[in-house]
């Protein structure tokens, strides 16, 4: 059996141009060679497998090669590697201090690579500073680190520092196909960038990954295959989710979500990729971001025509609902049912069903004009002026000669017939009290064009002016008990609304019965419509009253504890 050797020893970086993401640090490694201008302490610190290693191997080859030298030659007897993590005590850096006097025997340089520095200990920091500052001349010291905040600064003041950035997805999906080519793989190109969205920006997990995909699928590497052994959640099942989404079919939302958790996947890990999904959507809404979607040209496809179906008020809706209920994931006891409400509430975004609503609203012409609608005019009959009998008068005389003749007569009182339509309504009934709130309310429903309403700014001060002149009006009218439940509580505007506190539920119903012409009255002449009152009950608030002497003393003490001395000393009583 021949000796395997993994693709990320097989395939480590010999020049800097072979090292994959990280050109703006070859480039300054380069131009310092060339010009005689590298120093003495380096650091390189990033995240893992980002090359941080390899360009220090790298490095150190460069500086002690010259035109003679071979290419195979890798000049080990000039270049020492340390872990920090098992090599980190005092005595180790004095070992390594004392080696660092000896110059080289081949070559210009003696290059101390120590990984890990991070892991060094105070004291064996402390013991590196001198050397590190002032080595000698044919030694350079390379730092390497995933975790730089840890390094005291002392160390960092005297090292250049070189931030590794992480491997992009792009170029991590390129390597990998090159390598792919070299082994005589036949990858698609979505199962390669899945290997690289998996690694996370690591290149040596992302040839780590591709090693173990390849001994599952052999030399056909499908979408398929690297979903089914790395277990992951691929575009086709958030795609799938979408549409139903987009559909309505909230069953089926929740059998497929009972699916992927039948094959082992997490709903929280479900939730995020769902939100990311929506916001990769919207992405794709903008010619300009199109470019931040990382994916393959036949997925970004996909993911465009999938956009042309969704708005950008479903896709923020649904960002925020999927955001929230990952954010509440952890501390869910049943949290396979929070995301099933959140699909659910998901699904019924886009909900155009039946809503019933009793409201009656005059609609005006206008509305249909904007429509492109003509309104059928109705023609309402005129009623009939019935004529009007004038009775003749009679003269006083013979009214007299009337009323004398009617002695004799028997008296006739004449039947009175009142016309039951025709019966007028009394001002302070129950009926129409409730007739006259009626018509409140109605006036308040009726709907304009909303082009037409207006809808500017409102600040606090002309809310507070509108506020006092409306109280000062109704004090007028006498109705005195509403005037002083609105000087209770300073209205304060946010946006729209108008909060109110009160101490006791009294005060909010009565003005909640009182809030109609108040609500007419400051939007028109606040000018905005979208004016709504938004009252709340506290029972804090309530200002406690002293009745009793003793109540008053405490009272007293509470603002002057003088008062008890001066009654302790005169012996006064309350």
């Amino acid at each position: 059996m021949e000796h395997f050797v993994v693709s990320a020893r097989k395939y480590r970086p010999q020049t800097f141009k072979d090292v994959v993401g990280q050109q703006a640090i070859t480039n300054t490694l380069l131009n310092a060679i060339e010009n005689n201008h590298l120093a003495q302490a380096l650091l390189f610190t990033g995240p893992r497998g980002v090359g941080k290693t390899t360009c220090a191997r790298i490095l150190a080859k460069m500086i002690n090669s010259d035109g003679n030298t071979r290419e195979d030659e890798d000049f080990a007897f000039n270049i020492f590697e340390l872990d920090a993590a098992s090599n980190n005590s005092v005595d180790d850096i004095r070992n390594l201090t004392d080696q660092v006097r000896i110059p080289p025997q081949v070559g210009k340089y003696k290059v101390y690579i120590i990984d890990e520095v991070h892991m060094l200990s105070q004291s064996a920091f402390n013991a590196f500073l001198k050397t590190l500052e002032e080595p000698p001349k044919h030694c350079i010291f390379i730092l390497a680190t995933t975790e730089k905040h840890k390094i005291i600064p002392t160390i960092l003041s005297r090292c250049q520092i070189f931030d590794f950035k992480r491997i992009t997805v792009t170029d991590a999906k390129e390597y990998l196909k090159y390598i792919a080519e070299e082994q005589g793989i036949n990858a698609e190109d979505d199962a390669l960038h899945i290997i690289a969205q998996k690694a996370d920006g690591a290149m040596r997990d992302a040839l780590s990954i591709f090693d173990r995909v390849v001994s599952f699928s052999g030399k056909n590497l499908t979408r398929q295959a690297v979903t089914e052994n790395l277990n992951v959640l691929d575009y086709e099942t958030y795609f799938e989710s979408t549409d139903l989404i987009l559909e309505n079919k909230i069953p089926d939302l929740l059998v497929q979500f009972n699916t992927i958790l039948s094959k082992g996947f997490d709903g929280h890990h479900y939730i995020a990729g769902l939100a990311s999904h929506f916001r990769d959507l919207m992405v794709c809404k903008n010619q300009v971001t199109i470019d931040l979607l990382e994916v393959g040209e036949e997925t970004k496809q996909k993911y465009v025509e999938q956009s042309r179906k969704t708005s950008n008020t479903f896709l923020l809706k649904g960002i925020e609902l999927a955001n929230d209920c990952d954010l509440k994931y952890k501390t869910s006891k049943n949290q396979r049912l929070l995301v099933e409400l959140t699909l659910m509430q998901l699904a019924s975004i886009t909900f155009d069903g039946e809503k019933k609503n009793d409201r009656h609203f005059i609609i005006p012409p206008s509305y249909f004009q904007a429509k492109g609608i003509t309104p059928i005019s109705v023609n309402k009959p005129k009623e009939e002026a019935k004529p009007i009998v004038q009775q003749p008068k009679i003269e006083k005389k013979e009214e007299q000669q009337q009323s004398v003749a009617s002695v004799s007569e028997p008296l006739v009182i004449p039947k009175i017939s009142i016309d039951k339509a025709k019966k007028s309504t009394s001002g302070l009934s129950l009926k129409s009290i409730k007739e006259k709130k009626e018509h409140q309310i109605r006036q308040l429903d009726v709907v304009i064009d909303e082009e037409d309403l207006p809808k500017e700014p409102v600040s606090q001060e002309a809310l507070t002016k509108a506020w006092n002149e409306y109280t000062a009006s109704i004090t007028k009218k006498g109705e005195k008990i509403l005037a002083s439940i609105l000087q209770m509580d300073k209205p304060k505007l946010k946006s729209t609304a108008i909060h109110l506190t009160y101490s006791n539920n009294t005060n909010k119903i009565e003005l909640e019965r009182a809030q109609y012409p108040l609500l007419a009255y400051l939007r028109k002449t606040l000018k905005n419509y979208d004016l709504h009152l938004d009252i709340t009950v506290n029972e804090e608030v309530a200002k406690k009253y002293a009745f009793t002497p003793r109540e008053k003393y405490e009272k007293l003490k509470e603002k002057n504890p003088n008062i008890e001395l001066l009654k302790r000393t005169f012996g006064l009583d309350i």
